[in-house]
């Protein structure tokens, strides 16, 4: 399959924090969700993409092509929302126009302003009158009107309602029909890539702990409850992360199938990103 982003070796040092030699690929058509904590490297990661900061080491490619040395090309092709809105806050809808009609070569009038409209936005309104969710539907308008085959997401729907965010995560699905499209999304809101994604890629303290298919992860990790008893018979090449709650030990397992033929009687529930997250962030690894 035909990869529409080409992540290897990807490094960026700070004093406090280093984005560790990672390495992922986005095929086209395909949706990945990228997941962590706060400070865990993945606004850093798409940064590192868009060429806004420098990489240490590593390399990126874009549509086949190194992303510095076909950098003006590549980006006509690349559609970003981020969280933060950093469009002239004097600007209307028709001034944002005016401009990107002159940046963008495939820009498309009539697709902008029907997702003015899709999104109700006003037209003759400043951005400074618009809400943090009005803002973030502007970047929307703006990265799918002008033919983008690669979409970069950074907690893009964070401050839409629950209606509009389903909305946008419909626009999504039908950007990657044609097979040719693709996306990354970062995102805390675990459910929206729960709905969506094909991969996750699930970044820790800079390091890429897995980089999995959405499906595997659905059906196949899971989070065993159990007591003092049945905890210490596990075998330690069976559990990925645990922890100790009040009244019971939670255990995360990679095939909750052969984890519960193999131990008896123990309940074992399907994790979900949510779960996945916290036991690995909070729980013990020994």
């Amino acid at each position: 399959m035909e990869n529409i982003l080409q992540i290897e070796s990807l490094t960026k040092n700070y004093s406090d924090f280093c984005l560790d030699n990672i390495s992922f690929s986005i095929p086209k058509g395909a949706i990945v969700g990228l997941i962590g904590e706060n400070g865990a490297g993945k606004t850093t990661t798409i940064n590192l993409i868009l060429h806004a900061i420098e990489k240490d080491g590593g390399e990126i490619s874009v549509f086949g092509k190194d992303h510095l040395a076909y950098e003006k090309e590549i980006k006509q092709d690349i559609g970003v929302v981020q969280d933060e809105c950093n469009l002239p806050l004097m600007f209307t809808a028709s001034d944002i126009e005016a401009v990107m009609k002159k940046i963008y070569r495939n820009w498309e009038h009539e697709q902008y302003w029907a997702l003015i409209k899709k999104f109700n936005l006003p037209h003759n309104q400043t951005i400074s009158s618009f809400s943090k969710g009005m803002k973030i539907k502007m970047n929307f308008a703006i990265a799918l009107a002008h033919k983008s085959k690669l979409l970069l997401l950074d907690e893009a729907t964070s401050g839409l309602d629950p209606v509009m965010r389903d909305d946008v995560l419909d626009l999504l699905l039908e950007f990657v029909q044609n097979e040719e499209n693709s996306v990354l999304f970062s995102s805390h809101i675990t459910s929206d890539l729960s709905k969506i994604a094909d991969y996750i890629a699930f970044l820790h303290e800079g390091k890429l702990l897995f980089y999995k298919a959405k499906d595997d992860i659905i059906y196949h990790y899971g989070l065993v409850h159990c007591g003092y008893e049945l905890f210490r018979q596990f075998d330690a090449g069976d559990i990925l992360a645990w922890r100790k709650q009040d009244y019971e030990y939670q255990i995360l397992v990679a095939d909750r199938d052969a984890i519960s033929r193999k131990y008896k009687g123990c309940v074992i529930d399907p994790a979900t990103l949510d779960d996945i997250m916290l036991l690995y962030i909070r729980g013990e690894k020994e």
